[in-house]
């Protein structure tokens, strides 16, 4: 549909896959409310979506069916769905001439696929043999700008995380399965003793133990040395996008009961000695970063605060006492936005500009 009030004839056409699932309705949320680069704008999703009829630039727009031609005419084709669905689907996007831009793990790592940050690397998003962009994992990028950052300032020579990971992370079944068991527990007094919280809970969802009054050192599926998935997600993908093939990266993941917003605890060691007021300075003037950093007036990032917001919000931010090169610090960012819909929004907005007339 073209507006009344703006010609959109000339602006790029966008489609948007997976547009009825969570992350989807992050996006159509992100369409309405950032700047207007678009033309046209499909919305796709599977057949048993086809049909639905959504908001989006406060315009009524049905939902086709996933199919090759529905990419016909499409620049950017966006993906919010399941690997093995961007697996198959991104691919058939390029062919039949869009820029795919994935929010899967499907293409991640492949060499010919570049790892966009637009605050960091933007400058690889041009660099797409396959016509495919991938997003980074939301863990990865509740940490990257700011890491980035730095790294730019310093040198970053070696990381330890360990993350604070959202029930959202694992999707509608990992909220659901929260919110279960929290009521499950709520005005008992479960967790007084060992067992007490298993026992009242009962299912365990997405999660291998009770995340209700827990905490769960466990994300993702098992790899190689009793590494998890998201662990070796943070160690790959960061060393990608920073363009550090052999950056030691030691991560943790943990889940905790918090419906959204990651958080991560992080010690970097530079090529450079480091000053705490210097790069609270440096991060201060990044775009995409808050710094709440205050800890005798009780000012710190907590998931309570960034939750809905799109920057990544830092703080704790302090020299180690022990090693004149290495940084501490605490930062927390929304998974949903940043960390999945706003990310894919802004690769795709670098790319409206190529098809946009000067």
């Amino acid at each position: 549909m073209t507006s009344p009030v703006q010609d959109r004839s000339s602006k790029p056409t966008l489609a948007v896959v997976g547009a009825t699932g969570a992350v989807g309705s992050v996006m159509l949320d992100l369409l309405s409310t950032r700047d207007d680069v678009w033309g046209e704008i499909r919305l796709v999703a599977s057949p048993r979506s086809a049909g639905k009829v959504l908001q989006v630039r406060g315009e009524d727009v049905e939902v086709l069916a996933l199919a090759p031609e529905v990419f016909d005419g499409v620049d950017v084709a966006m993906f919010d769905v399941p690997d093995e669905v961007s697996a198959e689907w991104a691919p058939i996007a390029a062919a039949r001439g869009a820029i795919a831009v994935d929010n899967s793990g499907a293409f991640r790592m492949d060499d010919e696929v570049p790892l966009v940050v637009p605050e960091v690397n933007p400058d690889k998003a041009a660099q797409r043999p396959r016509g495919i962009i991938s997003n980074p994992n939301c863990t990865t990028l509740s940490m990257i700008v700011a890491l980035g950052a730095l790294h730019r300032s310093y040198g970053l020579e070696s990381l330890v995380v360990a993350s604070y990971q959202a029930a959202s992370g694992a999707g509608q079944a990992g909220i659901d399965t929260l919110r279960e068991q929290t009521e499950a527990v709520a005005g008992t007094d479960a967790g007084t003793r060992a067992g007490d919280v298993r026992a009242t809970v009962g299912d365990y969802g997405p999660f291998p133990a009770p995340l209700a009054l827990n905490v769960v050192p466990w994300a993702g599926s098992l790899k190689e040395a009793g590494y998890s998935s998201e662990e070796l997600k943070v160690r790959n993908e960061t060393r990608k996008i920073l363009d550090l093939p052999d950056l030691p990266v030691f991560a943790t993941c943990v889940r905790v009961p918090v419906v959204t917003t990651h958080s991560l605890a992080i010690h970097a060691r530079f090529a450079s000695e480091v000053d705490a007021d210097h790069a609270r300075d440096v991060l201060t003037q990044s775009p995409s970063v808050v710094v709440v950093d205050d800890p005798a007036a009780g000012e710190f990032p907590t998931p309570a605060d960034a939750v809905g917001t799109d920057p990544t919000h830092v703080g704790r931010i302090r020299k180690s006492l022990d090693d004149p090169f290495a940084l501490d610090l605490f930062l927390c960012g929304d998974n949903l936005r940043k960390g999945a819909a706003l990310n894919t929004a802004q690769i795709a907005e670098l790319l409206a500009a190529e098809f946009t007339p000067a």
